[in-house]
C-alpha cells in the first residue's frame, strides 16, 4: 500500500479521481421555485411561452409610428397629436391614428398600429394634446417584440445547470413553478481518534474538541450537498469498521477525518481497504497542507480519508471532495473558475520545495493608492485561526521553488 514516500502530484491526482468517480445521479425529484436554489436542472427545461407575451416599452415615452418621426430636429420637429394613453396592466385594443401617439410607461404594451416609442427626454409638450418630437426612431426603437428575450420552446436552462437567483426569476417569469432537480449528494461525516470528544463538552486534559465535523459539515452545504454525522469513532479497529459500513451504505460520499496519517495507531487506511473495490486510489499528494490525504472508491461511494488538523482538512476538501460532491451531483462542466479571484501585491517571500504545490493563506489589504496587498498568514496546519483571519489563498505550482515579494498573484478568495 502506498505511504508518505509514495505520493502522488496534485493533477496525477485530480486525474486519478476524476477516472474513478461512478456516473452521475439518475433520480430526479420535483422542487418548487422556492425551494431550487443551488440545485442542479435534472432536464433541459423549455419555455412553454413567449416572454415577453406582447411587445412592450423599454422607456417611458410615447408610442408611435416610426415613419411619423422621419426628418425631425429641434429646429423643425415633428408635431403628433396625442390620441390616448396605455394603462399599465391593460392590452389596448386599438392605437393611434396617423400622425398622433399614445403616452406610455415603460413596460407598457404597444398598441396596435405603432412600431416605436420615442423618449420622453425627445419631445416637448406643446399642451395636453400635442407634442413637438425633436429626435426621429427607427422601427423597433426602445421596445422589446413578442419572444425577444425568450420564445416559446427555447431551452431556458440546460441539464446540469445550477440553479441561480436570476434563473429563477426567469422561470417564474414563464410561469413554471415546479422543476424537476437531481437529488442533493449525501455526505456521511466520521472523526476518528481516542483523543476527541464532541465539540459541546469540555475536553479534559490530552483531549480536543471536535471541530473538524463541524466545519466539514459547514463545506458540505455550502457545495450544496447534505451532511451526515455518525459521531466519534475510537481507535478500535471494530468500532471505525462499524461506523463506515453504516456510512458507505446510506451515502454517496463519505468523510473520514483523523486516519489518513501514516502512523502505529492510525486504522484510516486499513479500515477503507476493506470497505469494498476497487478500494484506495491515491494516498499521499505532493500538497501543503492536506498531503496524507486518502482517495478511495468502494462500489459507488466515494471515500475520503481527510488529516486530522483542521487546515489540512478544509484544504483537502476544497482540491478533491468539492469536485466529486459536483460530479455527483449532476453538475455540468462548463470550465469556468469554480471561485473567486483577484490579483494583489505579495508583500514577502515565500519559499516552497519543488516538487510540491503549497497552498499559502493570505489576508488582503488595500493600500493607500488603492491596490490590493496580499499579507501571508503563516502557521501550522493545526491552527484553524489561519484560516479565519485568511480572506483567500495563493497557490505555488509544484515547478517553483517560491515567490517573490512585490509579485502580481492570484487570490483564491473565501466566500
Amino acid at each position: 500500500m502506498l505511504g508518505r514516500s509514495d505520493t502522488v502530484s496534485l493533477n496525477e491526482a485530480l486525474l486519478l479521481l476524476r477516472q474513478q468517480l461512478p456516473p452521475g445521479p439518475a433520480q430526479k425529484v420535483s422542487l418548487s421555485l422556492d425551494e431550487a436554489l443551488g440545485r442542479i436542472c435534472a432536464i433541459n427545461i423549455f419555455s412553454p411561452e413567449n416572454l415577453p407575451s406582447h411587445p412592450r416599452s423599454t422607456m417611458d415615452g410615447y408610442a408611435v409610428r416610426a415613419r411619423d418621426t422621419f426628418g425631425a430636429s429641434e429646429k423643425l420637429p415633428a408635431y403628433l397629436e396625442i390620441d390616448g394613453e396605455v394603462y399599465m396592466g391593460e392590452l389596448p385594443d386599438h392605437g393611434p391614428n396617423p400622425g398622433a401617439c399614445y403616452r406610455i410607461a415603460t413596460g407598457g404594451i404597444l398598441p396596435p398600429g405603432t412600431d416605436a416609442v420615442v423618449m420622453l427626454e425627445h419631445t416637448v409638450a406643446i399642451d395636453t394634446s400635442m407634442i413637438e418630437v425633436v429626435q426621429p426612431v427607427a422601427s423597433g426603437a426602445h421596445i422589446i417584440n413578442t419572444g425577444e428575450d425568450i420564445g416559446e420552446h427555447d431551452i431556458l436552462l440546460s441539464q446540469g445547470h445550477r440553479i441561480r437567483p436570476q434563473d429563477i426569476g426567469l422561470l417564474a417569469g414563464v410561469g413554471l413553478l415546479t422543476i424537476e432537480v437531481f437529488p442533493k449528494v449525501r455526505v456521511g461525516i466520521i472523526s476518528s481518534g481516542d483523543e476527541i470528544v464532541p465539540c459541546s463538552e469540555m475536553p479534559p486534559p490530552g483531549k480536543i474538541r471536535d471541530m473538524n465535523s463541524v466545519s466539514l459539515a459547514a463545506q458540505v452545504r455550502k457545495a450544496n450537498a447534505q451532511p451526515f454525522f455518525y459521531g466519534i469513532a475510537s481507535d478500535k479497529e471494530e468500532d471505525l469498521t462499524s461506523m463506515m459500513q453504516e456510512a458507505k451504505t446510506a451515502n454517496d460520499i463519505v468523510l473520514l477525518s483523523g486516519s489518513s496519517s501514516v502512523g502505529i495507531r492510525d486504522l484510516g487506511e486499513q479500515v477503507i481497504e476493506k470497505m469494498g473495490v476497487p478500494g484506495i486510489i491515491v494516498h499521499g499528494v505532493a500538497v501543503k497542507p492536506g498531503k496524507p490525504v486518502i482517495i478511495a472508491r468502494a462500489g459507488d461511494c466515494m471515500i475520503f480519508g481527510l488529516p486530522g488538523h483542521p487546515v489540512s482538512a478544509a484544504v483537502a476538501f476544497d482540491l478533491f471532495v468539492r469536485p466529486a460532491i459536483c460530479h455527483l451531483a449532476g453538475m455540468a462542466d462548463d470550465g469556468l473558475p469554480q471561485y473567486r479571484t483577484m490579483k494583489a501585491r505579495l508583500m514577502r517571500n515565500l519559499n516552497s520545495a519543488s516538487g510540491r504545490t503549497d497552498f499559502v493563506r493570505v489576508q488582503i489589504k488595500i493600500s493607500a493608492d488603492r491596490k490590493p496587498e496580499a499579507y501571508p498568514i503563516l502557521g501550522k496546519s493545526g491552527a484553524l485561526s489561519t484560516m479565519v483571519r485568511a480572506h483567500g489563498y495563493i497557490e505555488i505550482a509544484e515547478k517553483l521553488q517560491g515567490l517573490k515579494e512585490g509579485e502580481l498573484v492570484e487570490v483564491v478568495l473565501f466566500d
